[in-house]
């Protein structure tokens, strides 16, 4: 069994947030499925924190779009697309997601730790 992943992508370019750019993505992603032992099921992100949960359906949309073109582009499917956290999730389910994370609705708010990478 191949170890399944969901693909990070910084479709808000936050210097803060990991993930491929991208346009970095593409070039890369011939590469990666080439990886014989990795099967790639999708693309996740997270957008930058908003007070207006609307203020995050750009970054939705333009991993929803940039998933359209790598399926097209390396005729390929990835079905899944994880965005969307507790406080923006209804928007993140309009514009595709198929995961959503919310741990804050169901744990509550949680102590912030500051972690030097």
């Amino acid at each position: 069994m191949h170890p399944r992943v969901l693909l990070e992508v910084n479709v808000a370019g936050e210097g803060t947030k990991f993930g491929f750019q991208p346009d970095k993505l593409r070039q890369d992603m011939e590469a990666l499925l080439a990886l014989p032992r990795l099967s790639i099921e999708g693309l996740m992100t997270i957008p930058p924190l908003a007070e207006q949960a609307e203020a995050s359906r750009k970054y939705f949309v333009d991993l929803r779009e940039l998933r359209d073109q790598l399926e097209t582009e390396f005729q390929m499917k990835l079905p899944r697309l994880s965005m969307g956290m507790t406080n923006d999730f209804p928007v993140a389910v309009e514009e595709g997601a198929t995961l959503v994370r919310v741990g804050t609705a169901i744990f509550g708010e949680r102590k912030r730790r500051n972690i030097d990478l």
